[in-house]
């Protein structure tokens, strides 16, 4: 995949989806070193048993609003048509390692250290524009100049690197590029993919506009030939210039099939390749189940019904009162169409076939760390503590056959080489902790007032909440007090506490938090051996966790039950301790909502009472995470191959903008530290690998200290495929290959595939 910090880290996902692979615990590297929890799952096939020809048409979300990568409203559909009709010097293998890409790069290689780093890149002779203009030094200082963040007229999303570099000059040939960088620069690999042709990045008018709905000039195996907005088709065929091997297919065309519409497009015969969600991808494998089975289908419209229900509808049906009757004829005729209809579907669904992988996304419970009872690290802490992580990973995962191992970093996914599992900065599930750190912050059993319903974060009526209709309640139909899109979890009135303001943490707090911090420095110190550098904060050790001060007891056995039990709903000065959860309502959102409800039964053990919220899809983000219009939310964050440059603005500290307003950049949970700021800072600028991995996990171990975000499991990436389509489907982290996708031979079984084979 392409390194689009712009794109990739500024647009949170909402959605679960679907990879799987073998099982492997997601810890700290090993002699082996890290391996995926999940293995890409592409029906991988030698080139040679790949037809040659056709068309392949793949489901895209929508038509993308620009196809320059580097603008704030690029999405996937801009990263998949970029990716296969333009340069990426750097792609990424199974393991989300950058990989120099051999049909645009000979080599590149940092050649100064001092007294500034200067990167060159030695091109590949036979790369040129579809133009026929060799790809150089031209197109590579024209990004820089457009993407350096010095000209406001350039409508880019982010600098981030190209703000490093002093200049982009001609080396000593046309195929020569060297960059020369103000300050030190580690992740340099991440530049200049995707390469846009000097004529879309020369001016900002070019830059703003021209590559918004079309690409004239590219260089990759494919070329842009037509963006049909009112189809919502866009088709690539074969660049007539491409030096590499040639691409199998004859067109790929990127088909615009909203989510929602995805089984209806699967039953047509629309699409050959389709990410989709569990509950179809579950239909999917009890259509190829079931082929050639005999008699009515054990599963769908119903198929729930017992002989005693048969008889009941049959006996009403046929009896003698009228209008039960009549209704009782239409709902039968209504579900015998209903049952044909299914059973049609099925058949064609039977076309298809699942390829399962592990998503490099994982999905986070965000704290929102600017006011109420979760400014307090305390609290933060407990919510953190009271969590058992392995059960939401596996309410997602487990059923569908996918390794259950929740993640452990910030930064990283297992697999990568920066992944190293620091989750015992914060400290294990522990609920008895929970509650005593929450006792230390004030919170006592039995001292609560009564909410008003419909109460938003400070207490007062959430906005929108009078007369607004909770739209696409997927399980959610029964709550107690859910006529608003908010009910109470584990309240039968609908009735909850009131909200305080703002509450900062104590003295003792303070004191807490040294702990806490030095237990932070000894994860972030440990070797890959186990073993603990000696220095001035490993040798005052910490104990292994968020503990509360020492002195400070859980709630008594009259306050609190054992551990399996419900603590008492907790208030402090007449005020309950409600947190306030905004979940997404619309369909496609049912995962999300499943891992709500978990964890506000995790939370409930611990006398934390949640107030769940029920928002339409298409304001979640935007209207309640962005503008901190929530206590606890679920969103997801894409993996990165570039940690120290994708992971700081994700987690930097707010700071206060000059007309009063908070910069939180893209850290939703505005929660930060300065030192956290400083290993980023330090990390991005050191070239010596093993001191960066130091660094980026000291980082990790002090975000999971500061409790503003908790990692919980990695998405899954389900895909329905034609068992024909070879070298597409669950990709994981690696950046597809366009010219090796394409239709198996009459004949031919996938088998292992070598990326450099040819023919």
């Amino acid at each position: 995949m392409f390194h689009d910090g712009a794109r990739r880290r500024s647009v949170a996902l909402l959605t679960t989806g679907v990879l799987a692979l073998p099982a492997v615990a997601a810890c700290g590297a090993s002699e082996e070193g890290n391996v995926p929890a999940a293995a890409q799952d592409l029906a991988p096939t030698p080139r040679d048993l790949v037809a040659n020809g056709s068309t392949l048409t793949w489901a895209i979300d929508a038509v993308p609003g620009t196809l320059n990568a580097y603008q704030a409203d690029a999405d996937t559909g801009t990263t998949r048509v970029a990716g296969a009709v333009l340069p990426a010097l750097f792609t990424l293998d199974d393991k989300g390692r950058p990989q120099a890409n051999p049909d645009y790069l000979e080599s590149a290689e940092v050649v100064e250290r001092e007294p500034r780093q200067v990167v060159v890149y030695r091109l590949n002779q036979k790369a040129v524009w579809s133009d026929g203009r060799e790809i150089g030094a031209p197109d590579f200082a024209a990004q820089w100049r457009a993407l350096r963040g010095k000209d406001p007229a350039y409508w880019t999303a982010r600098n981030a690197g190209y703000d490093r570099v002093a200049k982009v000059e001609r080396g000593k040939d046309d195929l020569e590029v060297q960059v020369t960088f103000d300050k030190p620069y580690a992740e340099w690999r991440s530049l200049f993919t995707p390469l846009y042709p000097k004529d879309v990045m020369g001016t900002p008018d070019s830059f703003n506009d021209s590559a918004r709905t079309t690409l004239k000039n590219t260089a990759g195996p494919f070329s842009l030939k037509k963006v049909d907005r009112k189809s919502g088709d866009i088709t690539l065929v074969r660049n007539p210039r491409w030096w590499g091997d040639q691409p199998k297919l004859d067109q790929l065309v990127f088909r615009k099939v909203a989510p929602k519409n995805r089984t209806k497009a699967l039953t047509a015969g629309r699409v050959d390749l389709a990410q989709v969600a569990p509950g179809e991808a579950e239909r999917i494998s009890l259509a190829r189940r079931d082929k050639g089975a005999k008699g009515p289908l054990a599963h769908g419209p119903g198929a729930g019904r017992t002989p005693a229900d048969a008889l009941m509808s049959w006996a009403v049906a046929h009896g003698t009162e009228q209008e039960a009757a009549e209704s009782e004829q239409l709902a039968r005729e209504q579900t015998r169409e209903a049952v044909v209809a299914y059973a049609a579907e099925q058949k064609s669904l039977g076309a298809y076939e699942v390829r399962k992988a592990l998503e490099p996304s994982f999905t986070q419970l965000a704290l929102n760390g600017a006011d109420g009872p979760l400014a307090d690290e305390r609290v933060r802490r407990a919510v953190a503590r009271a969590l058992d992580r392995k059960e939401l990973a596996e309410t997602v995962l487990k059923p569908l056959g996918l390794p259950a191992q929740p993640v452990g970093s910030h930064l990283a996914l297992a697999g990568q080489d920066a992944y190293e599992d620091a989750s015992d900065a914060l400290g294990s599930q522990d609920t008895a902790e929970a509650r005593a750190l929450l006792a230390e912050a004030g919170w006592k059993p039995g001292q609560g007032a009564a909410r008003p319903k419909n109460a938003g974060a400070s207490g007062e009526p959430a906005e929108g909440a009078e007369g607004e209709e909770t739209v696409g309640d997927s399980g959610n139909e029964d709550r107690p007090g859910d006529d608003g899109g908010e009910y109470i979890v584990g309240e039968d009135d609908g009735k909850s506490g009131a909200r305080g303001g703002p509450m900062l943490p104590s003295a003792v707090a303070a004191g807490q938090g040294a702990a806490l911090w030095r237990q932070a420095d000894v994860v972030a110190r440990q070797d890959g051996d186990g073993k603990t550098e000696q220095g001035a904060h490993a040798q005052q050790g910490g104990p292994p966790g968020a503990y509360a001060p020492k002195g400070t007891a859980a709630p008594k056995e009259s306050e609190s039950p054992g551990a399996e039990g419900a603590a008492g709903p907790l208030a402090k000065d007449g005020l309950a301790l409600t947190l306030r959860f905004v979940v997404p309502s619309g369909a496609g959102s049912e995962q999300l909502r499943a891992v709500a409800d978990k964890i506000a039964e995790q939370l409930e053990k611990i006398g934390v009472t949640t107030a769940m919220k029920k928002v339409p899809s298409s304001g979640y983000f935007t209207d309640h995470v962005a503008s901190g219009q929530y206590d606890m939310a679920l969103y997801s964050w894409p993996g990165t191959a570039y940690p120290a440059t994708d992971g700081r603005p994700i987690h930097a500290k707010p700071v206060p903008a000059a007309d009063g307003s908070l910069n939180v950049a893209q850290n939703y949970t505005r929660v930060g530290t300065d030192r956290i700021d400083q290993l980023f800072d330090q990390a991005v600028g050191e070239l010596d690998d093993g001191a960066r991995k130091k660094l980026i996990k000291e980082a990790d171990a002090r975000i999971w200290a500061v409790a503003g975000a908790i990692p919980l499991y990695q998405r899954p990436e389900l895909v329905a495929a034609r068992p024909s389509v070879a070298n597409a489907g669950a990709f994981g982290f690696a950046t597809p290959r366009y010219q090796d996708i394409g239709f198996l031979k009459k004949g031919a079984k996938p088998g292992k595939q070598d990326r450099k084979s040819g023919s």
